[in-house]
């Protein structure tokens, strides 16, 4: 094999459409635009999402509300979900990763105080809900607020 005779593959490369060049090539005259209109002039093409002069349904629809740039999102975690853990073993972010409980850490993680837990843990996280920081602590856990 030589690089002055390397080919592409049969049927891999197509011509162009060489259009507005001649009768015979079968693409001449109108250029494929048609007879007149909007769309057969020089510059001629209307705008995404243009309705021909109807009300646009972006501004048919009512606004509402907003997104405060300040929102965070944060990981939620609940307690009966964390029985996969050892007692003693320390839960934080690497850990819930590693485990599959969360998948990314968007701005923090929230334990939640849905199930019961049996077994003394030292939980870091964010957040924590009331209810939850009674349960870890009446279950022998610890609470650390990152």
């Amino acid at each position: 094999m030589q690089l002055n005779t390397i080919k592409p593959a049969i049927g891999s490369t197509k011509n162009r459409k060489r259009i507005g060049r001649g009768i015979g090539s079968g693409h001449g005259k109108t250029a494929t635009k048609g007879h007149k209109g909007q769309k057969a002039r020089s510059g001629g093409s209307v705008k995404p999402g243009f309705e021909g002069g109807q009300m646009p349904m972006h501004r048919r629809l009512p606004k509402r509300g907003f997104t405060p740039l300040t929102k965070k999102v944060y990981a939620l975690v609940n307690l009966c979900q964390l029985e996969i853990f050892e007692a003693g073993s320390v839960v934080d972010a690497e850990a819930l990763q590693k485990s599959g409980l969360i998948n990314e850490i968007c701005d923090g993680i929230k334990v939640l105080a849905t199930g019961d837990l049996t077994r003394a843990l030292t939980i870091k996280a964010h957040k924590f809900s009331a209810s939850a920081r009674e349960k870890i602590t009446a279950a022998g856990g610890t609470v650390e607020e990152i």
